[in-house]
């Protein structure tokens, strides 16, 4: 018996802009939608000004839900389009 722990997939980006990395920083934090967590912002100077521009982007962490089967080619058949399987155990 198998059983896999699936989660959806999604992203979402935003581009910020600020004077310091700290205020980068906070409006990332102030961005994250709920369900979300900061997966990445890197961070460049903007040609002929003194701020810093920044992609940040979000994965969805919520959702959990767990599936069950007998093997790992069934269990896998069982993660819809959209989700990934992020942890398996077997029994």
């Amino acid at each position: 018996m198998y059983i896999g722990t699936i989660r959806p997939v999604e992203s979402r980006s935003v581009e910020l802009t600020g004077h310091s990395l700290a205020e980068i920083r906070e409006q990332a934090r102030a961005a994250t939608p709920e369900g979300f967590h900061l997966v990445g912002a890197p961070v460049k100077m903007i040609k002929g000004s003194t701020e810093l521009a920044a992609t940040a982007t979000f994965e969805r962490r919520d959702g959990l839900r767990d599936v069950e089967a007998d093997d790992r080619a069934a269990l896998d058949a069982q993660v819809p389009e959209g989700w990934r399987l992020v942890n398996l155990r077997k029994l």
